[in-house]
């Protein structure tokens, strides 16, 4: 079976008229110049519109859609019952001068699912709930180092960058410690290093950067981390933005078997609605209460209330397992595909949000070449990112995927006959 190749005239000259009124054209980690559309002519920049598993680009292009605007479509775009609960509260009112009584319903659903969550606090971007993660620390500790897992990405505000970025200054950071994934003993070094001067410990349930294999937690690593955050009086914040709902509808700290003292959600709370979540420990609630913190946005009331009909739909649906199902579903069928055509397809992280590296090189080069080949087929992946799965994927959309993917190796192995 051969699949038409995808052109993007329209999504070109779009991108033409936007370098001239937009920054970069598309700005941030979506932009082409990042790097996780390689070659950048074989990727669309412009969307016109979604539905279920799928978008459609700006020249009528169609995609099953692995990305899932980077996390935060977990149940199907356009879901029927999260947009109609949106709509109904809009009839009703969104940004007002008091809070709607919305807000309440929403923070109550979050502390009854979030098993580490005895409060509620919410603005709209997962930037904005790790900054407040971090302030929280701070103000209950009066200390001020923060230990990083190396690799690390929690939002892009100054704290979370490096002293040689464009406008991020010695003194943003200044007080960052850092420390590899999974090693326990240096960051119990590092602890004893710092002594009485570390607020927080933050990291990712498990190691999900970019550009590298994913990583899951050693076994006993979070409860040996739990126990010296306790003993040492540390803040233990979990950045759940990501995973958050994928991996456990109790939180990803849950699914791993301990209990953050903050947890960050953003993506799948709220099925691309924007509103975003911070939940902790009672122990926590004066200092987060006491932070000069909010937004002009951030009590808008449309999005509470597709949250909850998002997380109740999530709950319903059991999606925890049935992403764990259909990605390695996925996953098992994309090695299976690499292997009959000579390549080693490398998955790894969690099903639900599983990332790809094709190990016959190691330039990467060769990996970007077939995921290019995919998505010129209809099949959106990222070079280097990891990637989602959500409640409209059907079985269909998935051997579908397999096809184009099976297709996508043969012309890969065509392009290079000295590897085989």
């Amino acid at each position: 079976m051969s699949f038409p190749i995808y052109e993007h005239k329209v999504s070109r000259e779009l991108f033409d008229r936007a370098t001239k009124v937009i920054p970069s054209g598309v700005y941030g980690h979506l932009g082409p110049a990042e790097g996780n559309f390689i070659p950048v002519c074989d990727w669309p920049l412009f969307g016109d519109k979604a539905k279920g598993a799928y978008f459609w680009d700006v020249d009528g292009n169609k995609y099953i859609d692995y990305m899932c605007a980077y996390g935060p479509n977990v149940l199907g775009y356009c879901d029927k019952d999260v947009d109609a609960a949106a709509a109904a509260q809009a009839k009703l009112g969104n940004c007002t001068t008091s809070p709607s009584r919305i807000t309440v319903d929403f923070a109550e659903l979050m502390v009854d699912t979030v098993k580490s969550a005895d409060w509620a606090f919410f603005a709209k971007n997962g930037n904005d709930v790790t900054t407040a993660a971090i302030m929280t620390a701070r103000a209950a500790t009066h200390r001020k180092k923060i230990i990083f897992v190396n690799g690390f990405y929690h939002g892009v505000a100054p704290w979370t960058q490096k002293v040689d970025y464009p406008g991020v200054i010695p003194e943003d950071v200044a007080n960052n410690l850092y420390v590899d994934w999974n090693d326990f003993e240096a960051l119990e070094k590092l602890v004893a290093e710092n002594e009485g001067e570390i607020a927080a410990f933050i990291s990712t349930p498990y190691m999900h950067g970019n550009y590298k294999d994913n990583e899951t937690p050693a076994e006993g690593y979070w409860q040996k981390v739990r126990e010296l955050c306790t003993r040492k009086g540390i803040v233990l914040i979990v950045d759940d933005v990501r995973c958050g709902f994928r991996l456990d509808l109790a939180g990803s700290d849950h699914f791993y078997g301990f209990e953050a003292d903050l947890i960050c959600f953003c993506k799948a709370i709220a099925n691309g609605w924007n509103v975003s979540c911070l939940c902790g420990k009672d122990s926590l609630k004066s200092a987060v209460s006491s932070l000069s913190y909010t937004g002009s946005y951030w009590l808008s009331s449309v999005p509470f209330a597709a949250g909850i009909a998002c997380i109740e739909k999530m709950k319903k649906l059991d999606t925890p397992k049935l992403f764990r199902e259909k990605g390695l579903m996925l996953t098992n069928g994309l090695k299976a595909a690499a292997e009959n055509n000579g390549f080693n397809l490398v998955v790894s992280g969690e099903p639900a949000l599983f990332y790809l590296r094709i190990a016959n090189d190691n330039s990467m080069m060769l990996h970007q070449e077939w995921v290019a080949e995919c998505v010129k087929r209809g099949i959106f992946f990222s070079s280097h990112h990891n990637h989602f799965m959500n409640a409209a994927m059907s079985d269909k959309d998935i051997n579908l995927t397999l096809e184009v993917a099976d297709e996508a190796f043969k012309v890969v192995a065509a392009n290079h006959p000295e590897l085989f």
